[in-house]
């Protein structure tokens, strides 16, 4: 055989190799995809929990869940509402149904004095002198004005700069039984605390105001005001 047959018989047994190799599978190739780095995901993507904590106390205050997000967002609105004397914003965060109680102590009571969200709005403007309940230690009757009371037993301090919060944890504490969590079941709980005022009194010029939430149809309403102090 010439060199140029043998040339031409290699060129030819190479081509008919080329068309019967197999043809790769798109579907069967695999790739390495990049990892994701850690710091790219979110944080925290759990769901919020199904009850709230026990004790949440600022400061320091950690991340709240989504829960006590919006109930600490409810009570800033509501304490900033009740220093400015605001009561068509405080009005629209009351329970349309129930209304809102006014508690002089921390001890609470069926009698204590409740309002509609639509009595609120114009509220300051009544001067009718309503029954609160009695004075702690003297058992005197509470007979005031709203706006006497509002001075006495619930913005007596500018609660909205309290230097110490809590959420479902009591901060003030004395002689007076604090029924809240009974009286409100599955309630949550703001405090607003000022561990004291006048350093002579050492401490017992302590001043706190609680505002209880409750969770109605998905919404948080506020449906309790509580005033506490120092009673002999």
């Amino acid at each position: 055989m010439s060199i140029k047959s043998a040339v031409s018989l290699f060129l030819l047994l190479s081509l008919l190799a080329a068309c019967n190799a197999p043809t790769p599978n798109p579907t069967t190739t695999s790739a390495t995809l990049p990892s994701i780095p850690p710091t790219s995901l979110p944080l925290d993507i759990s769901p919020p929990p199904t009850s709230p904590p026990t004790s949440i106390v600022c400061p320091p205050c950690p991340s709240p869940s989504l829960l006590n997000h919006i109930v600490l967002n409810h009570a800033f609105e509501v304490i900033q509402s009740l220093k400015n004397q605001d009561m068509i914003t405080l009005s629209s965060y009351i329970n349309p149904v129930s209304g809102v109680r006014f508690s002089p102590y921390s001890y609470l009571e069926e009698t204590d004095r409740v309002f509609s969200a639509n009595q609120i709005i114009n509220i300051f403007a009544d001067s009718k002198v309503y029954s609160w309940g009695e004075h702690a230690g003297s058992g005197e009757p509470i007979d005031l004005s709203f706006w006497d009371y509002y001075s006495r037993f619930i913005y007596d301090v500018d609660f909205a700069n309290a230097p110490q919060m809590s959420l479902n944890g009591r901060l003030g504490g004395g002689s007076t039984i604090d029924n809240s969590p009974e009286f409100y079941p599955g309630a949550m709980i703001v405090e607003y605390y000022f561990p004291g005022i006048d350093p002579q009194y050492e401490g017992l010029d302590w001043r706190s105001l609680r505002l209880v939430f409750t969770e109605d149809n998905g919404t948080w309403y506020l449906i309790g005001i509580i005033h506490d102090a120092w009673t002999p």
